[in-house]
């Protein structure tokens, strides 16, 4: 499939639009072409219509993104649901430590713990599976908008109009993988209900890990400096991508090669300086920059708060667990860690969404608009009860808020998961293949088992047992007519004490029983038919069956909600226009996308000013020999000889760690290249300051900063610390 101009994807929106806070937080959509060099996650084929010579970049912008022929985007990869960059011809990734965490975490034993002492493989032989983990690398995309609306009929309700999209959406994804052999299809919404893009990748199933620097560098500063500045967090590894001989996507295999990627990025040791032109290339996550005020407003009152509540308990026992047993941290170390992470990020965006007042800034926006449109007999017709409608839907949310989110995050326990996926299975490998839910698709279904088996190989049960009681007291404590009837069987009328020595008593007796402890069972469980796994009177797989009722009804509803809101923001999208004068762009969706900006610091707080820079001289004075603030010794000897070699800083008399910058950047864009104004990677991407939290429902130039590592720390630590040569001679350092 040939790779077309994007544009003709979304050529009704003619222009960008980017909603900011101004300084004074005051909020504004401003026009996006011409644009502010800092504002907006572009899609590639906009690059075009704006100007960036002007804005610092050197090289001809088709070398950056060029639909006929070979460009930058070439060697950017999604590698498992972060950013990553190929930056050798030998099919060498460069990515986060985060990112490759998993990998290095499930190879961690007590006799070889590469969490601690980091991991590196001085040779190609050496380099050891990283399970489960995928790269893909977009090949090329075409709009699908009226093949996928086709489906939708006037007399449809919302759910079915959900459903039959959904199913649209599947049979054009099954069709491209045949008429796409050994390609990888994904039907992306770039507008709610309006736009739809079909992506076609190659995806890499034998990745392996190379390098990755000590968890004491790699997550230096550890939840406290998590989502800070100054951050001085080594937060880099090194992986690879394997093919088999006949350059063929097949799975891991001693025999495999690595893969020769069209494009490699070409490093700059030199780095760069503050105020510098830097683009980011990369996958963002989600934002939701175009909701209305009700949305926020749930946001900040109801979804945030639990979530923040719930890992925050969840987070304390995991640490008390971990400090008591090496064995039982390792285990449960992706939990802690992905816990805190969106503790801090969602505790964060709480404080922010207050701080800039954005419901009340949107309430004043959608007043405005309003009124624009009772000033138009027409607009009033099709639009009057718009906003009301939105206020409606949310209003509905919120009163059975506690339920769903409870039933959202019910499945804390892996043998609960385990025993709902498999029954799950049992139901739906019975349907016609687009008929099922994606994960049960053939197209999906070894990778559903993959990522179970992986989980499952964390399993810790004295924390399974205290995670799933968390959950099952919060069901114990819903009231009104929306209680969860297999709860309900358990705790049997009790009140007080009473509910939780049932519900004690419940879990007891349950995991004493249970099979499900094994992977090597779960597995052999899929294939069976429901009659069968009720045969096992397997606890879980009895609990499984009694709670689905209540999550088929909760699936069901969503997309009935799922179809309103799609009218909803598609009627919003129309009208919004309007309003403002000038399109927009849709909302990041974890499809490729370029911002631009400079390197530089920002004023968190009056009289503060932060640098843009951070340096190898702050580990040392952070350092106090006690995790997290732990650095190895022999980072403390290289610093104190000055042993910098080519990677220092001129005007620091340092080597740095980390660098802000000012470009718009989300989840998803983890691990995704910092590139120079000649295209050449500077740095890799990897947070945001703590007042950026809120990226995801609105971006500020003032506060607004992303992190990065520095290009000379991470080359200086591969070869100064670790003595990894080979990595340097391979990425042509010298």
């Amino acid at each position: 499939m040939k790779r077309i101009n994007f544009t003709s994807i979304i050529c009704f929106f003619g222009g960008l639009m980017i909603f900011v806070l101004t300084l004074s937080f005051a909020v504004s959509f401003s026009l996006c072409l011409p644009l502010h060099a800092e504002e907006g996650m572009l899609p590639l084929s906009e690059i075009h219509k704006l100007d960036l010579k002007t804005k610092g970049l050197k090289i001809d912008p088709a070398q950056v993104y060029n639909p006929n022929g070979i460009s930058l985007i070439d060697g950017i990869i999604n590698l498992s649901g972060c950013t990553a960059s190929f930056v050798s011809g030998e099919g060498l990734i460069l990515t986060n430590y985060h990112c490759a965490f998993r990998a290095i975490q499930s190879l961690t034993t007590k006799d070889d713990d590469y969490m601690q002492a980091g991991f590196l493989a001085k040779e190609r032989g050496g380099e050891m599976p990283a399970k489960s983990y995928r790269v893909r690398i977009t090949e090329s995309y075409r709009d699908v908008s009226t093949q996928v609306l086709s489906v939708v009929k006037k007399k449809m309700d919302y759910a079915e109009r959900t459903k039959a999209i959904e199913k649209k959406i599947k049979e054009i994804e099954l069709k491209a993988e045949k008429q796409n052999p050994g390609k990888r299809a994904r039907v992306a919404e770039m507008f709610v209900g309006k736009s739809y893009v079909l992506f076609i990748s190659t995806d890499i199933k034998d990745v392996r890990l190379v390098f990755a620097p000590p968890r004491s560098i790699g997550e230096y500063g550890g939840e406290i400096d998590n989502w800070m500045w100054p951050r001085h967090t080594g937060d880099f590894a090194f992986m690879r991508a394997y093919v088999a001989p006949d350059g063929a996507m097949a799975g891991y295999s001693p025999e495999n090669v690595p893969y020769r990627p069209r494009k490699h990025l070409k490093i700059a040791p030199q780095g760069v300086k503050a105020e510098d032109f830097v683009f980011i290339l990369g996958y963002p996550g989600r934002t939701r920059r175009h909701s209305t005020s009700h949305f926020v407003s749930f946001e900040e009152e109801v979804r945030l708060p639990y979530v923040v509540d719930l890992y925050g308990k969840l987070i304390s026992v995991l640490e008390e667990m971990s400090e008591q047993d090496r064995a039982a941290a390792i285990k449960l170390a992706p939990r802690t860690g992905g816990f805190w992470n969106r503790k801090k990020r969602y505790s964060g965006q709480l404080q922010g969404l207050k701080k800039v007042k954005l419901v009340d800034k949107k309430r004043a926006e959608e007043k405005a608009m309003q009124d624009f449109i009772d000033r138009d007999k027409k607009n009033k017709k099709k639009y009057g009860n718009l906003l009301e409608s939105f206020a409606n839907f949310y209003a509905e949310k919120r009163a059975t808020a506690e339920y769903e989110l409870t039933l959202d995050y019910l499945f804390q326990s892996y043998p609960l998961r385990s025993a709902y996926t498999v029954y799950e299975a049992s139901i739906e490998r019975k349907k016609k293949d687009t008929d099922r839910l994606s994960a049960y698709m053939e197209r999906n279904f070894s990778r559903t088992k993959e990522r179970l088996e992986m989980r499952m190989s964390n399993y810790f049960e004295p924390y399974e047992k205290v995670a799933l009681k968390e959950m099952l007291l919060r069901a114990a404590r819903l009231k009104g007519d929306k209680k969860i009837a297999v709860v309900e069987n358990i705790i049997k009328g009790k009140t007080g004490t009473g509910v939780e020595k049932a519900i004690d008593a419940f879990i007891e007796a349950s995991y004493k029983k249970t099979k499900l402890k094994d992977p090597a069972f779960v597995m052999g469980l899929f294939g069976k038919n429901p009659a069968e796994l009720k045969s096992l009177e397997d606890p879980f797989l009895e609990f499984a069956a009694a709670l689905s009722p209540d999550i088929v009804a909760h699936d069901k509803n969503k997309k009935r909600r799922k179809g309103i809101s799609a009218g909803l923001l598609s009627r919003l999208v129309d009208i919004k226009k309007q309003f403002l004068g000038k399109d927009f762009l849709p909302d990041a969706n974890s499809t490729l996308r370029l911002t631009y900006g400079r390197v530089r610091g920002y004023s968190p707080k009056d009289a503060v000013y932060s640098l843009p820079f951070t340096t190898i001289k702050g580990i040392v004075e952070k350092h106090t020999g006690q995790e997290p603030f732990d650095a190895p010794l022999k980072l403390m000897d290289l610093h104190r000889a000055k042993d910098f070699g080519q990677f220092k800083h001129p005007e620091l008399d340092d080597v740095p760690v980390a660098m802000l910058y000012n470009l718009d950047t989300v989840g998803g864009n983890s691990g995704s290249p910092v590139l120079n104004a000649f295209g050449e990677l500077v740095g890799l991407n990897f947070d945001r300051v703590y007042e950026a939290t809120i990226n995801d429902y609105a971006w500020n130039e003032s506060y607004s900063r992303s992190i990065g590592v520095d290009v000379r720390f991470i080359l200086w630590f591969t070869q100064k610390f670790a003595g990894a040569d080979h990595l340097l001679k391979e990425m042509n350092i010298f």
